[in-house]
C-alpha cells in the first residue's frame, strides 16, 4: 500500500537542504552521455567518473574514437569499472557502431527531432529504454522531461506518487502523471530533481 502523498517540491527542498546540491551531470554532450551508462555496471557514480575520464582521456569519446581504438585498449579502461570488462568494451564498439551507421556519428540532429522520435532513436543504444533515452535529452538540455530511473520511480512510488502497475511501463507513467502539476519546463531545475546517485535516495528513506 502506498504512503500519504507528499509535497514532491518539498521533499526534493529537503534533500538539497540535507546533502547539497546535486553534482551537475558530468557532461551534456548525448553520445558521451550513451557512453556514461555504457562504461561499467553497478558501480557507484566516483567509479563510473573513474572509468569514463580514463576513457576520454586514453582513447576518446568520439564515435570515431571508440572505433579506432582495439578491444585491449578498451579493456584497459573498462576493467577499471569492476567485473565484465570485455561486456563493456563490446558495448562501447555498438554504440559507436550504432552511431556511426544510423547517425553519420553526430547524435545532435537526433535531438532536433520530435521527442517521440527522439526516443525511438536513442533506444537502439544498448541498455537504454524510454527512461535511459528521455535522461538524454534532459540532461543535454534539448527537453525538460523529468526522467527517472528504476530507483527513483521505487522511491516516489513508496512515497505515495503514483500507483504500482502491472508492467514498469504502467508505473512510470503513473509516476510522471502524479508529480506533473509540481514540475516545471526548466532543464537545469528537472535536473537537479533527478541527479543519477541513488544514494541519496536510498539514505533518505
Amino acid at each position: 500500500m502506498n504512503a500519504p502523498k507528499r509535497s514532491f517540491k518539498k521533499i526534493i527542498q529537503k534533500l538539497k537542504s540535507y546533502y547539497g546540491p546535486p553534482a551537475p551531470p558530468k557532461t551534456n554532450d548525448p553520445f558521451e552521455l550513451i557512453l556514461w551508462e555504457n562504461v561499467a555496471y553497478l558501480v557507484d557514480d566516483v567509479k563510473r567518473e573513474r572509468v569514463f575520464d580514463e576513457l576520454r582521456e586514453k582513447v576518446g569519446t568520439r564515435p570515431s574514437d571508440i572505433l579506432n581504438a582495439s578491444i585491449d585498449q578498451l579493456d584497459q579502461v573498462t576493467k577499471l569499472g569492476g567485473a565484465s570488462p570485455q561486456r563493456h568494451s563490446s558495448r562501447l564498439k555498438e554504440c559507436a557502431l550504432i552511431a556511426f551507421n544510423e547517425f553519420g556519428g553526430d547524435l545532435n540532429a537526433v535531438l532536433k527531432l520530435p521527442v517521440a522520435k527522439s526516443i525511438r532513436a536513442l533506444q537502439q543504444f544498448p541498455s537504454f529504454g524510454e527512461p535511459g533515452a528521455e535522461k538524454i535529452l534532459l540532461f543535454s538540455g534539448t527537453h525538460p522531461i523529468l526522467a527517472l530511473d528504476s530507483n527513483g520511480l521505487r522511491v516516489l512510488l513508496r512515497l505515495g506518487f503514483g500507483e504500482e502497475k502491472k508492467n514498469y511501463a504502467g508505473s512510470y507513467r503513473s509516476v510522471r502523471e502524479a508529480i506533473a502539476d509540481e514540475v516545471n519546463d526548466d532543464c537545469n531545475t528537472l535536473i537537479e530533481s533527478a541527479p543519477t546517485s541513488t544514494s541519496t535516495r536510498q539514505e533518505y528513506l
